[in-house]
C-alpha cells in the first residue's frame, strides 16, 4: 500500500452514470485486478475503485459510476488533486490464463479488465471479452476493447444492443481459463456456467479498504477471507456460495 497525492488531468461520462477520471501521479507497482481508495474531503470514509488503466508511467485512469454521495462529488470535480491509496488488494494471476483467457465483466466491474487485456495480449494470448450491461445506455469501452485486439461480444438484460440476457447467454467453451469482476449474482451464475477454472474480482462495499477490520469478508475453504486485503480477486474453486 502507498499513500500519494495525484493531480486530476480529465474527468468526462462516458456512458449513464458512468465517469471516467485520469489522474497523474506515481502509479508505480499497480497490477492488474489492484484497485485505489480516495480521499474525499468533507467524508469519512475512503472511496475504494478499480484501476481501469496505467497507460503509462504517471498516468492512473479509473472509471466509477454515480450511486451515491461520494461518487457524486467526484462526477463534479474538473481539476484538483486528490489522496490516494494505491496497490491495494490481490491483482489477477496471469500466469493461469492459457492460450486463450476469456474475460467476463458486468457494468462497473468492466474496468479492472480492461489494464488485464491489455497485458494478457501483450503477452501474446488470444483474448475474448463479454461485458454485460442493463440496457444500451450504460455499455460502455466495447471499441476500447476491440481496439487493443480481444474479440468483444456485449449483452444487454433488455435486448436493446448485442445479445439479449446475461453474461452467461454469450458464454461457449472455447476458452482455456476465465477473469470476471461484476456484482456477486452474475459471479456465482458465470461459475454455475462453465466448469473450466477462473478467478472473480468481488464488488463489495468496504470501511478501512485495507484489511484492518472484517466489514467486507466473505466464506472460503480456508475461512473467512478480506476481500480488500485478501481479495478482491479469488479463485473460483476456494468460494463458498451461501445457500
Amino acid at each position: 500500500m502507498k499513500q500519494t497525492i495525484f493531480e486530476i488531468k480529465e474527468n468526462v461520462k462516458i456512458a449513464k452514470d458512468v465517469f471516467r477520471m485520469t489522474l497523474s501521479g506515481d502509479t508505480e507497482g499497480i497490477l492488474p485486478g489492484q484497485f485505489v481508495n480516495i480521499k474525499l474531503d468533507g467524508l469519512y470514509l475512503r472511496r475504494p475503485i478499480s484501476v481501469c488503466d496505467v497507460p503509462c508511467d504517471g498516468t492512473l485512469v479509473i472509471i466509477y459510476k454515480v450511486v451515491g454521495h461520494g461518487t457524486e462529488i467526484m462526477s463534479e470535480m474538473k481539476e484538483g488533486k486528490l489522496d490516494l491509496l494505491t496497490q491495494l488488494g490481490n491483482g489477477y494471476d496471469m500466469t493461469r490464463s492459457g492460450d486463450s483467457p476469456l474475460l467476463v465483466g458486468g457494468g462497473v466491474g468492466v474496468p479492472p479488465l480492461y489494464m488485464l487485456a491489455k497485458k494478457l495480449i501483450e503477452q501474446g494470448k488470444k483474448v475474448s471479452v463479454i461485458i454485460g450491461f442493463n440496457t444500451k445506455d450504460e455499455i460502455f469501452y466495447e471499441d476500447e476493447f476491440k481496439a487493443l485486439g480481444a474479440s468483444v461480444k456485449v449483452t444487454t438484460v433488455d435486448g436493446s444492443y448485442g445479445i439479449k440476457g446475461f453474461v452467461t447467454n454469450a458464454m461457449d467453451e472455447d476458452f482455456s481459463y476465465f477473469y470476471s469482476c461484476g456484482p456477486e449474482p452474475m459471479l456465482r451464475a458465470l461459475c454455475s456456467a462453465t466448469d473450466k477454472s477462473g478467478e472473480l474480482s468481488f464488488e463489495e462495499r468496504m470501511g478501512c479498504g485495507f484489511g484492518a477490520c472484517m466489514g467486507c469478508s466473505c466464506k472460503t475453504l480456508t475461512g473467512n477471507k478480506r476481500i480488500c486485503k485478501d481479495g478482491p480477486v479469488m479463485r473460483k474453486e476456494e468460494i463458498i456460495w451461501n445457500a
